[in-house]
């Protein structure tokens, strides 16, 4: 078996388009009108088609589930956050976890969890530069002490 895409339920269908191609750079790979299948294995769904399809109401958004991408310019796409022309809901603002990763949580227009967060070598990397030792970093991320060696290349 191998997964092949992550299915959203959406009300608005080209808003949540547009959403995603302008905060993700995902691209539509087909539109089939009330279904979207996007680069990355995103596909977003009409709500009312999907209900037809499973026979009962479906209530999108409860903060259960979330969709994680990896940024590693974190700066840079905090500022494309706050130049995006709509309203952007933030669960987590731009932040750093105890384990050194930075991340932002936002909530795409039907309340799905959107995780945007840096990729754990960079993260890795990063502490390293700032002059942790790979010991101090692997300690800090909870990585091995060997894969912390060789992503500092050390």
């Amino acid at each position: 078996m191998k997964l092949k895409n992550i299915l959203l339920v959406v009300k608005d269908i080209e808003h949540s388009k547009k959403f995603y191609q302008d905060l993700s750079g995902l691209a539509v790979v087909t539109d089939f009108g009330g279904n979207v299948i996007l680069t990355e294995g995103l596909v977003l769904q009409d709500k009312r088609i999907w209900e037809t399809l499973i026979g009962k109401e479906s209530i999108p958004g409860h903060a259960d589930k979330e969709l994680y991408f990896e940024e590693n310019d974190l700066d840079a796409f905090q500022e494309r956050l706050t130049q995006y022309p709509g309203t952007i809901s933030y669960l987590n603002p731009l932040m750093e976890h105890s384990w050194g990763q930075r991340v932002i949580r936002i909530l795409d227009p039907d309340g799905h969890v959107i995780e945007i967060g840096e990729a754990l070598d960079f993260t890795v990397r990063r502490l390293y530069k700032s002059g942790m030792s790979p010991e101090q970093a692997a300690e800090k991320t909870g990585l091995p002490l060997a894969q912390v060696q060789g992503i500092c290349g050390v």
